[in-house]
């Protein structure tokens, strides 16, 4: 291919290799049709999808090391698109008739707003030098933890009281949810490009399709919000700790003391 470039192109065809790792089974055993472990990958995607079966491999591909297939992790990672396509679907629900924001107004969204805004700008840093390293793996985890962990566990969580609060001012938090919304399925697509087209093209946006949407950038990156969210998230997590080492329901309402 590089002689063939320099011939006719009077160039070479690609400046970087990528050689991947070597794709074993779950022992750790060399994939062979005679020791019949071979896993058909067409068979993978039809038991779990096709973007849960390419982030599984995306997350494996750590450099310098093969890859242990395990079917768990791809059932697993089918969860990932579950929860994704749930939190899509809560968004897209409470943000009826809001038009998506070219730029969000700090100055009306509360702490959780400003906090998880930053950690989505945070995190896109973290996906763009990843990819450019060529560390898929480290890109699949940052965009993972972010969604399961920021957005879903605690941004969603924070912010369903208010959007259920009739009197309370709405519009910015949906604003707030449908802006990042799109820009996660923009950092996700080369990851799951199905499941990500399908959400954006039922949701308000600029543009024929996902694949050809700019990659985020010029973020919003306010470091004193994640400080001071730091410290609610840190005071809850030791709240649910001590409510399940007391085996205390979840539905018990209890009154928190708080030394600082």
């Amino acid at each position: 291919m590089m002689m063939m470039g320099i011939k006719f192109m009077d160039d070479v065809p690609f400046k970087d290799v990528y050689i991947h790792a070597l794709v074993r089974d779950s022992s750790g055993q060399k994939m062979s049709k005679s020791k019949g472990n071979v896993i058909d990958p067409l068979i993978m995607m039809d038991k779990y999808g096709t973007d849960a079966f390419r982030f599984t491999l995306a997350a494996f591909a750590a450099q310098g090391r093969d890859i242990r297939f395990s079917e768990d992790r791809v059932e697993g990672y089918r969860h990932f698109v579950n929860k994704l396509w749930n939190a899509s679907r809560f968004i897209l629900l409470n943000a009826e008739d809001t038009s998506l924001p070219e730029k969000i107004d700090l100055q009306k969204m509360d702490i959780g707003s400003r906090w998880i805004l930053s950690r989505l700008s945070f995190t896109a840093g973290e996906i763009d030098q990843s990819l450019a390293d060529y560390r898929f793996n480290d890109a699949a985890n940052s965009i993972y933890q972010f969604i399961w962990h920021e957005l879903c566990d605690w941004y969603i969580e924070m912010v369903k009281p208010v959007l259920y609060d009739e009197a309370a001012d709405r519009l910015p938090l949906r604003q707030c949810l449908l802006y990042i919304l799109e820009k996660t399925l923009r950092l996700l697509h080369p990851f799951m490009p199905y499941v990500t087209e399908e959400i954006w093209q039922i949701m308000p946006h600029s543009g024929v399709s996902i694949v050809t949407a700019e990659y985020p950038k010029n973020l919003i990156r306010e470091t004193g919000a994640e400080e001071h969210m730091s410290i609610i998230i840190e005071a809850v997590t030791a709240i649910r700790t001590i409510r399940g080492e007391l085996n205390l329901s979840p539905s018990l309402e209890l009154k928190a003391y708080i030394k600082t």
